[in-house]
């Protein structure tokens, strides 16, 4: 897989990641659950990946981790919302289309 279509991929699953994020009562899922939200939009990684796609939205200041046991779990940051909301972008998350 080229780099180009590498990034693209992971640009693409961290915006899935967020959008689920941003519908949940309290904005939080773990990583196990977050495989099998981007399994069904056609992104088949392991654990492992997913974990790295949240650890690098949190770098990017779009979601916060927390750990229980050997369970990473991910919750949208105010930052996180306004790019699933259009308010702002944040690099390295495709961006949302406006039928959002």
């Amino acid at each position: 897989m080229s780099t180009t279509f590498s990034r693209h991929v992971e640009e693409d699953a961290r915006l899935i990641i967020l959008r689920e994020l941003h519908v949940q009562s309290d904005g939080r899922l773990n990583d196990g659950v977050l495989c099998h939200v981007l399994e069904s939009f056609g992104h088949n990684r392991s654990r492992e990946w997913v974990r790295t796609q949240i650890h690098k939205m949190a770098e990017l200041g779009a979601v916060a981790t927390t750990e229980a046991g050997s369970v990473v779990v991910a919750q949208i940051t105010r930052a996180g919302v306004d790019h699933v909301l259009r308010r702002s972008k944040i690099e390295g998350i495709k961006q949302p289309s406006l039928g959002v």
